[in-house]
């Protein structure tokens, strides 16, 4: 505790936040790069019923974030008493409605908001763009043109902050529930992982990936209770800060930073770096109009569903579900769905469509 404060005395408020941001951040890009940590992967995995290494590693990042959250809550070493995914008012359509469109928007972007920013480090144009789209699009949707229909679908079903937003506290589960929960989904990605080969890089960058949501928790809490100023208890996210960080590069210089505009660039600093080692830096671009289409709709959807729900595949997926949000748990749901029925739809039943009409016909 001592450390920090002399961290943040040193610093200053703010730019401790910042580097703090920045230093997770890094680590979770560095991780998730390594690894290919990525939602849409293993929900194709599971829709086509062709489990494989991308469940695993998801399911090692997943249970790895909610058996540190857990642990740190039951150790006193964290508490979800500020947390805004528990303590605030909350929305079930949205995060149903939302969820389902960043589900279909991941699918036909080839990723989720946290890939795109992996993949835009490492040379990938068509993520490069997606990813601004997807900002441009979170900001509209936070407070532009695109405001009132989030607020209009928002309003649809809500919920009071509190007990009534606590999964663990309206089953009557207790904090041990979670942790054995998080245990036995660790089971699991061991399990597959072992069944399907994963490779060193992928159980460390897996685990590591979850775990710096469970450090984000900790570090932002610690860094509320000593700050002057109101500081938000939260951890990694990629929706609303993604439109902070396109706000900061837009707007004169002087903007007070915080933890997401660290976050941010750290991760796509650390994918970077995980890429310069591995050399897999590349600059790879589109492939003809149509995919460039898919990407650009893709990324609108995700944008407005993941500002809708309040949470993106890491958001609300990862570190909304390690404190057992009901909202986020709702958004995984949709995501899962929406990923699983677009990718039936639009990549397997499209493509044999296409593929029957480009077979030369019967003579």
């Amino acid at each position: 505790m001592e450390t920090i404060a002399e961290f943040v005395e040193w610093l200053g408020e703010d730019r401790g936040l910042a580097l703090g941001g920045l230093l997770i951040g890094a680590l979770f890009g560095f991780f998730a790069q390594r690894s290919q940590f990525c939602l849409r992967a293993a929900v194709v995995e599971v829709a086509r019923a062709q489990f494989g290494p991308k469940l695993a590693v998801w399911l090692l990042a997943f249970s790895a974030a909610i058996i540190l959250t857990q642990s740190l809550l039951l150790a006193g070493q964290f508490d979800t008493g500020n947390v805004r995914q528990l303590a605030s008012q909350g929305s079930m359509s949205g995060a149903a409605i939302g969820g389902l469109l960043f589900g279909i928007g991941m699918v036909l972007a080839r990723g989720c908001s946290s890939r795109l920013l992996v993949l835009a480090a490492n040379g990938n144009l068509r993520a490069l763009l997606s990813g601004l789209i997807f900002a441009v699009t979170a900001q509209a949707s936070m407070n532009g043109i695109l405001s009132p229909w989030r607020e209009a679908l928002a309003g649809l079903w809500t919920i009071d902050g509190g007990h009534a937003r606590d999964l663990l506290a309206l089953t009557g589960m207790g904090r041990s529930s979670g942790l054995l929960f998080g245990i036995a989904w660790l089971a699991a990605g061991i399990w597959f992982a072992r069944r399907y080969q994963v490779k060193a890089w992928g159980w460390i960058g897996g685990l590591g990936a979850g775990l710096m949501v469970g450090v984000a928790w900790w570090f932002t809490w610690r860094l509320a209770g000593l700050l002057f100023e109101p500081t938000p208890v939260q951890s990694l996210s990629f929706t609303g800060p993604s439109a902070d960080v396109l706000m900061l590069v837009l707007s004169p210089p002087g903007q007070q930073l915080n933890f997401d505009l660290g976050m941010v660039p750290g991760v796509f600093l650390g994918s970077f770096i995980a890429a310069w080692f591995a050399r897999e830096l590349k600059l790879e671009g589109f492939q003809g109009g149509h995919a460039m289409r898919r990407y650009i709709i893709g990324a609108v959807l995700m944008g407005f569903g993941g500002m809708l729900a309040g949470g993106c595949a890491v958001g609300a997926g990862v570190s909304g579900a390690s404190v057992f949000a009901v909202t986020a748990w709702v958004t995984l749901t949709g995501m899962w769905l929406g990923a699983s029925l677009t990718d039936w739809l639009v990549d397997r039943q499209g493509a044999a469509s296409f593929r029957n009409l480009a077979a030369p016909s019967a003579p």
